[in-house]
């Protein structure tokens, strides 16, 4: 479950402006990105026409980053999830991009976090089993000249806000 077209690397960028209309949209979008257009429009109150308008500059402008189904990596036989804590050696601090970037392109990778701290990346995967997250672990990061250490921390369960985080 790699990225679909590549990785999304983010930069800091400006702050977009956004009216109330605007915040209505993304926050029925992120409930249900399978809204249709009419009733996202009624919710909003405003016409179909206006809304389709206003969906494709939100994309344009990169508020809305895509599309997507969110995929139960156990139904795909991936029951184990994982965060793990990467941190890189001192010498490969000048090609962290490029490490994040080759992560983001194996196939139990969900999710990969340049992050603050005393780690550098945090990697969200799903294996079928813990044999899988030991030959991911032991295959792709440890033996990466790159890596210092890495720690795993097993995931549970996921609970998912009922409402958008960010409206």
């Amino acid at each position: 479950m790699g990225p679909a077209v590549g990785a999304v690397r983010t930069a800091p960028r400006p702050t977009v402006q956004l009216d109330d209309i605007d915040r209505i949209l993304l926050d029925q979008l992120a409930r249900d990105g399978r809204m249709t257009n009419s009733a996202l429009a009624d919710v909003a109150g405003i016409a179909p026409s206006t809304c389709l308008g206003r969906v494709r500059s939100l994309v344009e402008r990169g508020v809305i980053r895509g599309f997507h189904a969110d995929i139960d990596p156990a139904a795909l036989g991936r029951n184990l999830q994982a965060m793990i804590a990467v941190r890189v050696q001192a010498n490969a601090r000048p090609h962290l991009a490029e490490f994040g970037e080759q992560l983001a392109e194996l196939d139990e990778v969900l999710n990969v976090y340049f992050i603050a701290g005393a780690d550098d990346y945090l990697i969200h995967v799903a294996t079928a089993d813990t044999e899988g997250l030991r030959v991911f672990v032991l295959e792709h990061l440890s033996a990466h000249r790159a890596v210092a250490s890495t720690e795993t921390i097993l995931i549970f369960e996921h609970v998912r806000p009922r409402t958008s985080p960010m409206a």
